[in-house]
């Protein structure tokens, strides 16, 4: 590590200001990628603007089949709510697999969903449950949110604040973990919803981050079987590969998990 200035921002009005009067600044939530980042000095702010404890970023709210998320609640507490769990299963099965007991304890969805790490598991979530990403300017569909392998649609000084989203009538999410990480190397969360529509996002796998697959909400919206998405096509050319697997075995574990996580919901 090196020296760095340290500032709590009590409001995130107050958290933009230090921003703006930092050199180089960076916000911190839980720190589960910019501590480690910045140990590895791939990242050197000068200034760290600790916006973890600001009150009016944390907490779930329920309004009937509506649910906001603050930006600085726990991937612990995500995972530990019944009342999320009544009417939407699948983000809290999926905060409970996400690193282990001291990351979900510190980690926060809106630090997970602003670094848009391509293994990170709420940027599925978000795309599928067609989430709606407020910040501290406006507020943006998960659709035009997530840009790209680690990047989004946010503005330097801007800050994410919560998420909300209806909850559908059946989701589910399934993924491949690395062994050592439990990072996803294929992560896909599904949904659908009584109108018909359904959405299916997968993370791990992409080259480019986090995508929707429409051939396989496609398949599914004919029919929500496990069986409608085996034999999907999946590109390998726009899947990672790397040491830990190819463009083809993650393309098949796509569909595998994809497989998976209808079957979870019947």
């Amino acid at each position: 590590m090196y020296e760095t200035n340290y500032h709590r921002a009590s409001s995130t009005d107050e958290a933009v200001k230090m921003m703006g009067a930092s050199g180089d600044g960076k916000f911190l939530a839980g720190g589960q990628t910019l501590l480690p980042t910045m140990k590895q000095r791939l990242a050197q702010p000068t200034d760290l603007i600790d916006i973890g404890r600001i009150s009016a970023m944390q907490g779930i709210a329920i309004d009937g089949r509506k649910v906001t998320i603050g930006a600085g609640t726990r991937h612990a507490e995500v995972a530990s709510s019944r009342e999320l769990a009544e009417i939407c299963p699948g983000i809290v099965a999926l905060a409970g697999m996400i690193g282990d007991p001291a990351v979900r304890h510190m980690g926060t969805i809106g630090g997970s969903i602003a670094n848009n790490d391509p293994a990170a598991d709420y940027p599925a979530a978000m795309l599928a449950l067609d989430a709606q990403i407020m910040t501290t300017r406006r507020t943006l569909s998960a659709d035009d949110f997530f840009v790209g392998m680690f990047e989004t649609a946010l503005e330097e000084d801007e800050i994410i604040t919560a998420v909300s989203f209806e909850a559908p009538d059946k989701c589910a999410y399934e993924k491949f973990r690395n062994p050592a990480s439990r990072y996803a190397m294929a992560g896909v969360f599904v949904a659908s919803r009584g109108n018909g529509e359904v959405r299916v996002a997968v993370t791990g796998a992409g080259s480019n981050g986090v995508f929707r697959h429409e051939g396989m909400e496609q398949a599914l919206a004919q029919s929500w079987r496990p069986e409608s998405v085996a034999n999907v096509s999946v590109d390998e050319g726009m899947m990672l590969s790397d040491i830990h697997g190819s463009g083809a075995y993650r393309a098949n574990l796509v569909r595998a998990m994809a497989k998976r996580a209808v079957a979870k919901t019947l």
